[in-house]
């Protein structure tokens, strides 16, 4: 699949996921991929940053813009309401080389960023959709760098806006767009609909569409392409305590026999390693206490008994999480029943919108403190 000037190996596209896809995250599905399948050949994608904050060098925003020495290309997701901040932003990126693909939220559901008019809401605002697409163009023209849109179906049922997202984002100049295939008002329940990604791909004829949501494994991954005649796929929580997944997409791809699913052991050994990398990014009290929340995704599934998950939820050290995972029976094969969605799912809910928000689809006017918040979500 080409983006621009990337050409990638496999369509597959790393989801930015706050909490998720730093640099440790994206170092390990990158050394599984190779580990494994023998190359690296999808995109990975950092978390989201604000454009305000990435403008304004706030540190921890600049922390998160971390990437490997060896990561190629680097990709970086904005998050990002108002046309002027998000040139400045674009332009930013450009002048210092940090990064090698720029990427646009505006799929985010979470009620504290739609109610302020961000996220998912935006693509309802048609022309100011287009001026922030423009803008982020233009702040990386005369270079390289391919500008994409990620977008959901729409608000609601009642109003979607991906075909006209679609269609504004190719004609200001996007190499790419993504659907996650739900509205808001879903969020992240109940089945994604891949018609609307065909509905996409139909619409828009000049630049690769890529299909979000609900690819839980390789065959999802195929079935999707085959079914909506997507150019790519974008992963989100079907990665969660399955970075190897990347592996088995890229053989499927390519060709190539799947992979077999590792062993308990083999999944202790991969935990160790993110770990480790957790601790050379955030150092290793940080580090340990956001390996928690990967450690269930990792052993779901698998027979480890309630006393060690309880202490690997308070692990606190490096040498503490060697000693506990010591503790698992390493030839306990991967388990059928570790398939299907992790982290977030709760259930729909109306969305969060400023008043008066879906009165005018043409009002340009940006909202009123809408990036005034932290990177990543």
């Amino acid at each position: 699949m080409q983006i621009g000037p990337i050409a990638l190996r496999s369509p597959v596209v790393l989801a930015p996921m706050a909490g998720v896809t730093n640099v440790a995250f994206r170092t390990l599905c990158r050394e599984l991929e190779v580990a494994r399948a023998g190359t690296i050949s999808g995109l990975y994608v950092c978390e989201m940053v604000t454009a305000r904050a990435l403008v304004e060098r706030h540190p921890v925003t600049m922390h998160m813009t971390t990437f490997a020495p060896d990561e190629s290309p680097r990709s970086l997701q904005l998050y990002t309401v108002d046309p002027e901040t998000t040139y400045r932003a674009a332009k930013m990126i450009a002048d210092e080389g940090l990064a090698d693909h720029l990427d646009m939220n505006f799929g985010c559901p979470v009620p504290k960023v739609t109610k302020r008019g961000g996220g998912a809401a935006i693509p309802f605002k048609r022309r100011l959709f287009g001026q922030i697409v423009a803008a982020a163009v233009r702040g990386v023209s005369g270079t390289s760098i391919p500008v994409t849109a990620k977008f959901r179906v729409g608000i609601d049922d009642e109003h979607t806006t991906h075909l006209d997202a679609g269609r504004i984002a190719e004609q200001e100049g996007a190499a790419a767009v993504a659907l996650h295939a739900r509205t808001a008002a879903q969020r992240y329940s109940g089945a994604a609909d891949w018609s609307r990604i065909a509905e996409l791909k139909a619409h828009v004829t000049g630049i690769p569409v890529l299909g979000n949501g609900d690819i839980f494994d390789a065959r999802d991954a195929l079935t999707m392409m085959s079914q909506t005649g997507c150019d790519g796929v974008v992963i989100g929580r079907g990665c969660l305590g399955r970075p190897w997944l990347f592996a088995e997409l890229s053989a499927a791809f390519n060709g190539h026999p799947i992979p077999t699913p590792p062993t308990l052991g083999e999944v202790a050994d991969i935990v160790r390693r993110h770990g480790e990398l957790l601790a050379a990014h955030f150092g290793e009290d940080k580090g340990m206490r956001d390996i928690r929340k990967h450690v269930a995704w990792y052993l779901h599934g698998f027979p480890a008994g309630a006393d060690l998950r309880r202490a690997l939820a308070l692990v606190k050290t490096l040498d503490e999480l060697d000693t506990l995972l010591d503790e698992l029976d390493r030839e306990v094969p991967f388990p059928e029943v570790a398939g299907g969605p992790r982290g977030r799912q709760g259930s729909p809910a109306s969305v969060s919108l400023p008043e008066g928000w879906l009165d005018d689809p043409d009002d340009d006017t940006v909202p009123e403190a809408a990036d005034v918040m932290h990177s990543g979500g």
